[in-house]
């Protein structure tokens, strides 16, 4: 099986009218972690940039400004896919994983290649993902009273993960939380 592992930071909550500035994760095959990875994508320039986005990120309108640009990200990206799956492969394909990945980070995701001219997302990943705040929220159903919210950070802290409050926000702590959640909610 293959996953991944991805989180994305963006420059607000709106697919349509915000963009990516990081995408990180990790690629995963038969449960063996194989790479991975941390890309600083410039936004689509027809993005708005929210400045309240970026605090949360801790990042600055010139920080990602300076990334390198959406097309050659893109390119990188999709050649780190490809060493992976075959997309033209119709039984080859990486379930998507994150944390509430399905409302937010794979509509990012989903414009991302569509900003990059292709509209052949379906043939890298499986249509329906995996997202570990569902998982979690199974697994902890009986407890959920005892927290406060089902934060990312809160769920792992609950779940006895170590949490750094001084990294969250950025991608790739993120889905190393996440990665952490879901090894103990996949039981």
């Amino acid at each position: 099986m293959k996953l991944l592992f991805f989180d994305l930071e963006t420059t607000g909550t709106n697919p349509g009218r915000n963009g990516i500035h990081q995408i990180s994760g990790s690629i995963v095959i038969d449960g063996k972690r194989i790479e991975d990875f941390d890309f600083h994508v410039q936004p689509n320039p027809k993005a708005v940039i929210e400045e309240e986005a970026l605090k949360v990120a801790g990042v600055t309108r010139e920080q990602v400004l300076a990334y390198p640009p959406m097309q050659q990200m893109y390119q990188e990206f999709v050649a780190m896919l490809g060493r992976y799956v075959d997309k033209f492969n119709k039984k080859d394909k990486f379930f998507l994983v994150g944390y509430n990945n399905a409302a937010f980070d794979n509509q990012f995701l989903r414009g991302f290649f569509l900003q990059n001219g292709d509209v052949y997302f379906g043939s890298w990943f499986w249509s329906n993902s995996i997202d570990v705040m569902v998982l979690a929220s199974a697994y902890l159903a009986d407890r959920r009273p005892e927290m406060d919210n089902f934060k990312l950070s809160t769920v792992a802290k609950f779940l006895g993960v170590s949490v750094s409050d001084d990294s969250l926000h950025n991608a790739l702590y993120d889905i190393e939380l996440t990665r952490a959640v879901y090894d103990i909610v996949k039981r």
